[in-house]
């Protein structure tokens, strides 16, 4: 382990199952490529809710996004690229959506954990609209906002796609570019 200290990364892209086994795939966890430990849960929803369910985010009513949070040590993945990587694996132009799955807990959001965060958070979406999307016409619709209040999900949710491999899995996580 290097001497930075562990930051944490906290994004919504659709069904968090896909969100986290793609981060997974890509940045393994035993190939020291910068990931050290991720988690599905719940964030950015009504403060009156405290550790919402699956069953209570999924009816719309607690505001909550299906979320993954990423400890990652920034000596070897920078944040920017966490962001970039983000955006190359959903499509961040629908609204509340990701395919079939229609929501607010499937929104795209990039909860930033500190102001420099949330000034990289922008910068790559500026770029990202510039480079990926303004030639087509479309707008990213991600919110970028201060990360809040952290449930996680039922155990039965982590790593879900690596227990269940034939498990659903939404078709915009894949990469796109």
């Amino acid at each position: 382990m290097s001497g930075s200290q562990p930051e944490v990364a906290t994004f919504a892209a659709g069904c968090f199952w896909g969100v986290e086994h793609i981060f997974l795939k890509h940045y393994p966890i035993a190939q020291n490529k910068g990931i050290l430990r991720t988690s599905v849960g719940y964030t950015g929803g009504k403060e009156d809710v405290a550790s919402p369910t699956y069953r209570q985010v999924c009816t719309g009513t607690t505001d909550h996004a299906e979320s993954v949070r990423i400890e990652f040590d920034p000596s070897v993945v920078k944040y920017d690229e966490l962001v970039e990587f983000f955006y190359r694996t959903h499509d961040p132009t629908t609204k509340n959506s990701q395919g079939a799955d229609v929501g607010t807990q499937y929104r795209s959001a990039i909860f930033y954990h500190s102001p420099e965060q949330e000034a990289v958070a922008k910068r790559v979406t500026e770029e990202v609209q510039k480079k990926h999307f303004d030639s087509i016409g479309k707008k990213i619709a991600t919110e970028i906002i201060a990360a809040g209040p952290w449930w996680d999900a039922e155990d039965y949710h982590q790593e879900y796609l690596h227990k269940n491999p034939s498990g659903y899995q939404c078709p915009t996580h894949r990469l796109h570019w």
